[in-house]
């Protein structure tokens, strides 16, 4: 762009045509050009401070003029906009193209439209805000430094491992300590941070640690399994950082550090007997951290944190609880085991392999990705049996389902005498189980006759015996001998009613 306002400084300095072309690198026809011109507008030097470049480009060259003037965006309003939630910068460009159409005016497309935001947040030194929205991410990350707890017993120094969780937007960050990193620990981490933020982020980012992430490729992630688990039951999502960029997680790597000379720093020379001591300890610290003012800016974490928190997903009802998962092959008793304890399973999964998923106080077992049943985990001496009735093939079924008081309700549908007959049954046993067999078969005469005729015929064999057996039942019915009226209160008792009583006449024969 020709530089105006340099050919008409060195003009008012009293240099000739030719010495202005030499000294801003022009011909001398455009340095002539250009005096005429600025003479013809009556521009002299020194110009007024309000007139800009392109202002005195358009005042020497009006045709210039007439070019398409762009409208320019409202830009603190669009940076507003963008701490909202759901709002892009691609729909706040939509919307300024719709509003420029409407008043007659030309819009920006949308690559001038971002590089004059850019520039903006450059002058504003805003660019956090750009890329962190409040409520949207959690970074997490365990710090490179250790905390130490003393052993009691020998004086050895047991390393405590540190996990920090930040929150970019506001810097409100959650520490804690542990003796190891496995995934119990990194699953009670998140549990404890999220307690301690009363809320979830949409967003976990993490680095590619084997209890977060399984495998991460150039275009696929495989979460772990217990991991993806706690991100489904917060209603979050994990997008772990790429392999050797911590930049993409830049606010908890620098949290890491301050937290590392603010807290670790801090109590170095401080003895801890257990790891409750120390986290106390590290709480208390913490909350002077979060509460420390900013050097830059107004307020500090905890006042930002306070703006951030309403945009966080409510807790579910109840915390995650970690899970162990195995596969095991459903027995021919159509249970599993698992650490020593039997399971029930669908007797039609027998010689299926499924997988179990084990928590605290929760055994699940899944087929093909569907849960077909659970049982509350057992504990103490091996070997126990958790078996649901259900479970059973129908003839199991019935047999578990034998028991005396059973027996006896199903013979009181009958009739009383009925069901005096059964624990009678049963009661002559010694052992109650070897009577169910007889009571099974007394029942089931139901089925070949009627419940009258049974309930008829327990009431004659009743009257022969107070224990009558399965025999004499099925004695009297198959006889007929229960349709049969008992006269026994009208007729004067005769000599075939006590069975094998001789009378009279059988002596008299002798006689004879």
């Amino acid at each position: 762009m020709t530089n105006y306002r340099e050919v008409l400084r060195l003009n008012s300095l009293g240099l000739n045509k030719t010495e202005i072309a030499q000294s801003c690198g022009y011909s001398r026809n455009t340095v002539t050009a250009i005096l005429q011109r600025a003479e013809s507008c009556g521009l002299k030097w020194p110009l007024p401070d309000s007139f800009s470049d392109k202002h005195l480009a358009e005042m020497i060259y009006p045709s210039a003029s007439g070019k398409p003037v762009f409208k320019m965006p409202d830009y603190e309003y669009v940076h507003r906009e963008l701490q909202k939630n759901s709002v892009t910068l691609n729909l706040l460009w939509l919307e300024y193209c719709d509003a420029c159409r409407t008043a007659g005016e030309i819009p920006y497309q949308s690559t001038q439209f971002n590089k004059y935001y850019n520039d903006f947040l450059v002058k504003k030194n805003a660019s956090m805000h750009l890329n962190h929205k409040p409520g949207e991410i959690m970074q997490v990350d365990w710090a490179g430094n250790k905390a130490t707890v003393t052993d009691t017993d020998t004086g050895e120094a047991i390393p405590a491992y540190v996990f920090v969780a930040t929150l970019p937007f506001s810097g409100y960050s959650y520490v804690e300590t542990f003796f190891s990193m496995n995934q119990e620990c990194w699953t009670a981490a998140h549990v404890n941070a999220y307690k301690y933020f009363g809320g979830v982020a949409r967003i976990i980012q993490c680095d590619n640690l084997k209890t977060g992430v399984d495998r991460c490729g150039r275009h696929e992630v495989t979460l772990n399994q217990n991991y993806r688990e706690l991100a489904e039951h917060y209603g979050t999502a994990v997008i772990p950082a790429r392999v050797r960029t911590p930049k993409d997680k830049a606010m908890v790597e620098g949290t890491v550090g301050v937290i590392s000379t603010f807290i670790l720093a801090a109590i170095r020379n401080e003895q801890f007997l257990s790891l409750p001591e120390l986290n106390t300890t590290i709480r208390e610290r913490l909350a002077a951290f979060n509460h420390k003012p900013f050097q830059k800016r107004d307020g500090s974490r905890a006042s930002a944190f306070e703006e951030e928190k309403p945009f966080l997903l409510p807790l579910p009802p109840r915390p995650f609880e970690l899970a162990t998962w195995k596969v095991a092959t459903v027995g021919p008793n159509y249970h599993i085991s698992v650490d020593s304890m039997n399971y029930s399973v669908p007797y039609e999964y027998i010689k299926q392999k499924v997988d179990v998923r084990i928590t605290k106080g929760t055994v699940e077992i899944f087929f093909d990705g569907n849960r077909i049943c659970s049982h509350p985990r057992l504990y103490g001496r091996a070997n126990q049996y958790s078996t649901v009735e259900d479970h059973m093939p129908p003839n199991h079924q019935q047999y578990v389902q034998w028991n005396g008081e059973r027996f006896a309700k199903w013979a009181a549908k009958i009739g009383h005498h009925t069901e005096t007959v059964v624990r009678a049954v049963l009661a002559g046993y010694k052992v109650e189980q070897q009577g169910y067999k007889a009571c099974m078969g007394l029942l089931k005469l139901v089925d070949k006759y009627s419940a009258e005729r049974l309930e008829n015929a327990c009431k004659r064999a009743l009257s022969y015996t107070p224990r009558p057996s399965l025999k004499n039942v099925q004695t009297i019915l198959s006889s007929g001998q229960d349709k049969v009226r008992d006269d026994s209160k009208t007729q004067p008792p005769s000599s075939s009613q006590y069975g094998f009583t001789r009378g009279a006449d059988y002596y008299d024969r002798r006689r004879k």
